[in-house]
């Protein structure tokens, strides 16, 4: 099924619109925002970049704190990270704009004239591909008032946490803000330094639009690619097509990446509902030979188990076993990779790439992975898995967004539903498993997936020096402005 994954990509606005492309917007430049808003709401879709969020609900939540003086922004969130996942970037390969369009009618029902899509500096082949579809649509006269821009950002995981985007989308580093966007957007009313000498103590030192300070700061709408993808088929044909397909708490399709212990990785759109067991077979079935035990979906949802690979890919369906659909990308994970090697690469991955804003998350998760490591390694025994037990239930204390939250959840749950594979493994009776990198992808061609195997050599710190520094990336950076 293709809605907004084309199986052949577009190669101009024209074949895009040869398709139906152009209808939604000219549709909702015929009616109202809150008609437009109406007409989400009715559709259910649900936000596709982890949450899950009521599109609707979300859009009408922005425009009711609309600023009355400043522009509120459309931000896409392109900063595509989640490991395993390469579904943004292959919309936007395929069919930008989708994308595009989406963000327009977004700026028309938040009375927008600006969009800015955020993506990463890495991603050279979708900027590409976004300056051109942005530059067709502005001879086309599609953009009207609207100024579009693509910022770049740096490849660090958290970047594709909203906050963190909107943050370096005014120029500072990606580190997650407690502001929620629907009260502060990209707009900064107080200069930058002002904002550093603020002592707020929030993230970023940005205070909260509406507090005594008497902030005017308009909010911001984040959608992410998938999402905003699907909206102009849904004001061209309606809710009720849109939920033609999927199922009622979950309608649409979704798009899903598989990689893993599959033979043909790849991005698969699939109707809502369909099992994961039956898109491990769109991707070819897993490698002869190998027996998987278990689907790991990124780095933010607890594990799935090979039992449980008839589960549905719908936000019910995934909470109901105790996990969550996130972004859809799934690790297939086989026999040659044994669970505790997968939990030391996992909480490895979110020891490294915690900013440390939050103590808890960067301390007790870097122990956490430095214990794992270590059993992994073969050192280690009973007292250190009891010890990693205790940093889970700590490890989110405090926490201004969910990374920290994701060692508990996703090593727990791995630790959890294989603990006695795990305590056999380090009964020294096999030869210790070492890490198993967990990494993004850097590119998914014909011939496979590229994973980024630099971040082997990735520090606490963000550096790639041989010795972490032992300082944390936001004392590092702070330190770095403060003496420049």
């Amino acid at each position: 099924m293709s809605r907004v994954l084309p199986p052949v990509a577009y190669e101009s606005l024209q074949q895009y619109v040869e398709a139906g492309g152009g209808l939604g917007l000219r549709a909702a430049r015929s009616i109202s925002p809150d008609t437009v808003i109406d007409e989400l709401v009715a559709s259910g879709l649900r936000g596709r970049g982890g949450a899950g969020f009521p599109t609707g609900t979300k859009w009408m939540t922005v425009r009711s704190f609309a600023s009355p003086l400043l522009d509120t922004t459309v931000v896409v969130n392109a900063a595509e990270g989640e490991p395993g996942s390469f579904k943004d970037r292959s919309i936007i390969r395929a069919n930008p704009y989708a994308v595009l369009e989406g963000a327009l009618i977004a700026a028309h029902a938040m009375d927008s004239r600006t969009v800015v899509v955020g993506t990463k500096l890495a991603f050279a082949t979708e900027v590409a591909r976004l300056w051109s579809a942005i530059a067709e649509l502005e001879t086309a006269g599609w953009l009207g008032a609207v100024v579009f821009n693509v910022v770049e950002g740096p490849s660090e995981y958290l970047l594709g946490e909203e906050t963190a985007l909107l943050e370096v989308i005014d120029g500072r580093p990606p580190f997650p803000r407690i502001a929620p966007p629907f009260r502060r957007g990209v707009v900064e009313v107080v200069a930058t330094q002002a904002d550093a000498e603020s002592g707020s103590g929030l993230s970023a030192d940005v205070k909260m639009a509406g507090t005594d300070d008497g902030s005017l700061a308009p909010p911001v709408l984040v959608n992410n690619v998938e999402t905003m993808a699907n909206v102009p088929a849904i004001i061209a044909l309606g809710a009720r097509w849109f939920r033609s397909v999927g199922t009622e708490k979950s309608p649409g399709t979704v798009v899903c990446t598989v990689t893993g212990a599959v033979q043909h990785p790849g991005v698969h759109e699939v109707p809502m509902g369909t099992t994961l067991g039956e898109v491990i077979e769109l991707a070819g079935g897993v490698l002869p030979g190998r027996t998987a035990w278990a689907a790991l979906g990124g780095v933010s949802s607890a594990i799935v188990t090979s039992d449980q690979f008839d589960t549905g890919l719908a936000y019910e369906s995934m909470a109901a076993i105790g996990t969550s659909l996130g972004s859809a990308g799934f690790m297939v994970v086989a026999d040659d990779v044994a669970p505790l090697s997968l939990a030391a690469g996992v909480s490895r991955f979110l020891a490294v790439e915690s900013c440390g804003q939050c103590s808890h998350c960067k301390e007790d998760g870097g122990d956490i992975s430095d214990l794992l490591g270590a059993m992994a390694a073969g050192q280690g025994g009973a007292s250190d898995l009891a010890a990693v037990a205790v940093l889970l239930g700590t490890v989110g204390e405090g926490a201004r967004c969910g990374l920290a939250e994701q060692q508990h959840v996703v090593v727990g749950s791995i630790l959890q539903k294989f603990e006695s594979k795990i305590r056999a493994t380090m009964s020294g009776d096999a030869p210790s498993p070492g890490v198993h990198l967990v990494a993004e992808l850097v590119d998914m061609t014909d011939d496979g997936v590229v994973l980024d195997e630099s971040f082997a050599a990735k520090q606490p710190d963000w550096s790639h020096d041989r010795v972490d520094s032992g300082v944390s990336p936001v004392d590092a950076l702070v330190d770095h402005r403060q003496t420049r």
